[in-house]
């Protein structure tokens, strides 16, 4: 398959520092979606992009935002709508890195899951882009801590999911208290009718553009295995022993399957988690946190669970159920095999399911490779257990904990290595550090006789 061109980002109209930041963050060109919506987005048009998750797009109406930004004027000028609080907080931290070029840009998150208080405050001392859930965002302006007044750029993304989960209604309420004088931008992988509906509405002359899935056939590789029902969920821990991958995102359409299928699977010795819509918030937050920090090998989810998910180099995603939709499909594969890196799909189907395929075959103009079960033998080594491990530290941001101060007292204080600490994930209440598996528990017993930032803290190794 051809490669398609690419295009620099120094070709676009930004202030030389902005262009700098990005070389400095590896953004050298832009992808399809970037190439084609950030000159119409920075010449202010309202836009409709249609682009999968992976593309890019975060960074394409970042960008365009932030052009239009005062940062000198302490007042909101830019709001993201997206639809979950997970989506949120990589927009967040996405947005906030290409700032960096501008001095002092306040970005806030504002969803649901987490207490009002704090992000009221967070408002309190000023923002000048809010991304958040429908929802929440509705909430504080309801509440009057929230104002738009001088908003200029209004931002929808991921609008297809948004309506899939309801927020129709609270996006409406949302647009309308934003001024007409506006830049809308809607950035949507789907476009069903009520896309169409939601832009009549909010948008001005939209300028339309539509990149295909950016992945090809040598980026992932997609391998289709036929079972019984008796034999499916047995069969995703033969796939794991035989490719042994180091992250796999499994796909259950059901809350009920992701249970069955992670006691499985753990019963067995894997690292693995569930995800799915009846978790406590502090529980979701965990099990996210522990997959992104390499801690969790194998990740369970449904379609709505994973929405706005997105784990860097992610070495496998498997279909343990056929989805109801074949762009769900594409959607769900196509997780894995970006940024340049080779992906693995693994497609389970019953032959209940081949109609299922079928669509899913037509979609991608291609047809299914099928591979036989015998195929599947364990590989060398044993279970494949997860690099890492997560220490949980009760204190967070709410006791100005920072990155800094977590590796500073595990390193300077404790005598560990910089190589041995993982990611650092720091939210309102909690911390969690990830460290080499080997020395979990003792950096969690250490800790808890230590100090972080001159205080004692409360530390405890998570586990399956």
């Amino acid at each position: 398959m051809p490669q398609e061109p690419r295009t620099s980002f120094d070709t676009l109209s930004l202030p030389p520092a902005t262009l700098d930041n990005l070389h400095r963050l590896g953004y050298l060109e832009m992808t399809a979606i970037q190439a084609a919506s950030l000159p119409i987005a920075l010449s202010g048009r309202d836009l409709i992009a249609q682009a999968k998750t992976g593309s890019g797009k975060t960074a394409a109406f970042a960008l365009a935002l932030l052009a239009r930004l005062d940062a000198r004027r302490f007042a909101v000028q830019a709001l993201v709508l997206c639809p979950t609080r997970e989506l949120a907080d990589q927009v967040t931290t996405e947005v906030r890195r290409l700032a960096r070029a501008e001095d002092n840009v306040k970005v806030v998150t504002l969803a649901g899951g987490v207490p009002l208080r704090g992000q009221t405050t967070s408002l309190g001392y000023g923002a000048h882009i809010v991304v958040g859930t429908p929802g929440r965002i509705l909430d504080h302006l309801d509440r009057g801590n929230l104002q738009l007044e001088a908003l200029n750029t209004l931002v929808l993304d991921e609008a297809d999911r948004m309506l899939d989960m309801g927020f129709i209604d609270d996006i409406a309420k949302v647009a309308r208290r934003c001024p007409a004088q506006r830049q809308t931008l809607l950035f949507s992988a789907t476009y069903p009718e009520g896309i169409a509906t939601l832009a009549a509405q909010y948008l001005r002359e939209p300028v339309t553009v539509k990149v295909e899935a950016q992945h090809g056939g040598e980026q992932i590789e997609q391998r289709w295995y036929e079972v019984t029902e008796s034999q499916r969920l047995a069969t995703v821990a033969r796939l794991l022993d035989h490719f042994r991958p180091a992250s796999t995102l499994a796909f259950c359409n059901t809350r009920a399957r992701c249970r069955e299928l992670v006691e499985l699977l753990q019963a067995q010795g894997y690292s693995a988690l569930a995800l799915h819509g009846e978790l406590e918030q502090r529980d979701r937050d965990q099990v996210l946190v522990r997959f992104a920090n390499g801690s969790c090998s194998v990740l369970v989810a449904t379609d709505v669970a994973a929405r706005g998910l997105d784990v860097a180099g992610l070495a496998a995603v498997i279909n343990v159920d056929m989805p109801p939709d074949p762009e769900l499909h594409v959607h769900r594969i196509g997780r894995t095999g970006r940024a340049g890196e080779t992906g693995l799909a693994l497609s389970l189907a019953s032959l209940d399911e081949m109609g299922a395929v079928g669509r899913i075959e037509q979609l991608q103009g291609r047809e299914s490779v099928w591979h036989g079960l015998a195929e599947l033998t364990a590989a060398p080594g044993g279970r494949l257990l997860p690099a890492m491990a997560t220490v949980h530290i009760q204190a967070g941001r709410k006791e100005k904990i920072r990155p800094g101060d977590v590796l500073g007292a595990l390193t300077a204080d404790l005598g560990y290595t910089r190589e041995q600490v993982g990611r650092i994930d720091i939210n309102e209440f909690a911390t969690y550090v990830a460290v080499e598996r080997g020395i979990a528990r003792d950096v969690a017993a250490r800790l808890n006789e230590g100090r972080i930032k001159g205080r004692s803290v409360k530390a405890r190794l998570l586990k399956d």
